[in-house]
């Protein structure tokens, strides 16, 4: 395996992945926020070791869970939107571990889109991007549309749970945003469903298992029940990072202009139409609140799945990974979601405990990324993924032993719109033009679009990146020192499956670094 230490093979613990999608990487009480609450995820942290600098490798959520599935940069494995099939010649981390002797099991969704070659033109797989990844075996699947919790809803007594309207707060009209819980109670969630489907495939587990509990929430529709509804208030939390207002903000560059009218309320609010440039800043703290409540849900069923791996004998035998996909703006330069170049929609939790390790907590400050967790997974299982890999194993760290390691960190995100094409036409672009990359270590962060203005923020001057300074003289040189480092970064990463590999008189010949 690329970028793989030593191979640790003295015992094969149980495998517990959980995301959390649309969780903020600052949103922990671990990681010192100011007022989110979440004592469950900090014992895990307490036993494990909190990443405090990781990063999606790209977003929306098909090419976030791209990175973290594969270990490859979005350049490699080319997932561009929700939509965009993954290639079927890629390992991922169900494939490996299968190849390990686990049956890796799924609970939630893992928005992968099938390669369509080789398939039927009139396979249902291929009217939407909600697959499963290939290795993957799906004991309870929830996708986005919730049919399957709906349904358990119903049979438990709430007939009315026949489609999303049930995640309108009692009382509220469609799109209204308020703080009023819905029908369903704290324990009717989607994520105690979630929850307690995998605690009942527990109950049924004999020998080392492989579980992949992947949560919809904190991702929208912004609503939650009591207490979480309640739990914080609108001027709660840190001071947003953003401009003056909504015109400002996109007048710092062409892609914000372009990208947050489009932004669609009824991506967040139930039933709410129009443009997200027609909220005020109440409406955002107000938003955020309800935000802060879903993780705190999520918090309090993961201690659900935390206790339950104790009570069942298996703490001691379990190594456990949390994280995200992607992360969300949360009312930062006005905007909500995921997408762009703001950190806001990139940095993510992660928390890795491994029995194997002793109990004491540790923090790491390097630069991580979700590309990095299918070569933990390799290492920690004794197996090697059968491509080259971009991301690089953890377990260094989680072992508390020296490491050489990146110094900044790298992600991508593609604007293209394939089906309508409406990007394209606006900046006059070709698909392969409407993209961008970020390089962003403790000083600079760096943002190269493909055809589009670069910009650059001084971090340690300017952390909520409100100033572009690109085209200032005083920072060419700098400008320029990045853009060789992001230009060398990727140089580094194009697609080295065989690149390690020659053929000589003796036979093929392979050494990887």
């Amino acid at each position: 395996m690329q970028n793989q230490t030593s191979i640790d093979t003295a015992h094969r613990p149980n495998i517990l992945l959980i995301t959390a999608d649309q969780w903020r990487g600052d949103c922990l009480s671990a990681a010192g926020h100011p007022c989110v609450k979440t004592p469950q995820i900090d014992a895990l942290a307490r036993e494990g070791t909190l990443f405090r600098r990781h990063y999606a490798g790209a977003a929306p959520c098909s090419p976030a869970r791209a990175t973290l599935y594969t270990g490859l940069y979005q350049m490699n494995h080319r997932v561009c939107r929700n939509g965009s099939p993954l290639d079927a010649r890629f390992d991922n981390l169900a494939l490996a571990a299968r190849r390990a002797g686990f049956d890796p099991t799924l609970f939630g969704y893992t928005d992968t889109a099938p390669d369509p070659r080789g398939m039927d033109a009139n396979d249902p797989h291929l009217t939407t991007y909600e697959g499963v990844l290939p290795g993957f075996t799906a004991r309870q699947l929830l996708p986005e549309h919730e049919r399957q919790w709906l349904s358990w809803l119903r049979s438990r007594g709430h007939a009315h749970a026949v489609n999303r309207d049930i995640h309108i707060p009692v009382g509220a009209q469609a799109g209204e945003i308020s703080a009023a819980a819905p029908a369903y109670s704290r324990d009717e969630t989607q994520t105690a469903f979630l929850a307690g489907e995998f605690i009942r495939w527990l109950g049924e587990q004999h020998g080392p298992w492989f579980a992949h509990v992947s949560f919809l929430r904190p991702h929208p529709p912004f609503s939650v029940p009591e207490p979480f509804n309640r739990m914080y208030k609108p001027d709660d939390g840190p001071a947003f990072a953003r401009a003056a207002n909504h015109e400002a903000e996109q007048a710092t560059h062409p892609y914000l202009a372009f990208a947050m009218p489009h932004s669609d309320r009824g991506s967040f609010i139930h039933g709410a139409e129009g443009s997200l440039s027609a909220w005020s800043s109440a409406d955002f703290a107000a938003i955020r609140a309800i935000y802060y409540g879903m993780i705190s849900e999520v918090d309090t069923q993961l201690g659900r799945i935390l206790q339950a791996l104790k009570d069942a004998g298996a703490w001691d035998d379990t190594f456990i990974v949390f994280t995200s996909d992607h992360a969300e703006m949360a009312g930062d330069h006005w905007t909500l979601g995921k997408g762009g170049f703001f950190d806001g929609s990139y940095h993510i939790p992660l928390i890795i405990r491994d029995p194997a390790n002793g109990p004491a907590g540790g923090v790491v400050d390097d630069f991580t990324s979700a590309a990095d967790i299918f070569p933990t997974l390799c290492q920690r299982l004794g197996i090697e993924a059968k491509n080259g890999l971009d991301g690089r194993s953890l377990m260094p760290f989680v072992k508390r032993e020296s490491a050489e390691w990146r110094d900044a960190a790298f992600w991508e995100f593609d604007f293209r719109d394939i089906v309508q094409g409406e990007a394209e036409r606006h900046f006059g672009l070709r698909s392969n033009e409407c993209n961008l990359a970020v390089i962003r270590d403790a000083r600079f962060k760096y943002v190269h679009f493909t055809a589009l203005p670069s910009l650059l923020f001084n971090l340690r001057d300017d952390p909520m990146e409100l100033n572009n300074v690109a085209a200032d003289p005083a920072y060419a040189a700098i400008r320029l020192e990045y853009a060789e480092k992001l230009l060398s970064l990727r140089a580094r990463h194009l697609d080295q499956t065989l690149a390690y590999t020659e053929l000589t008189e003796k036979g093929p010949v392979t050494r990887r670094p």
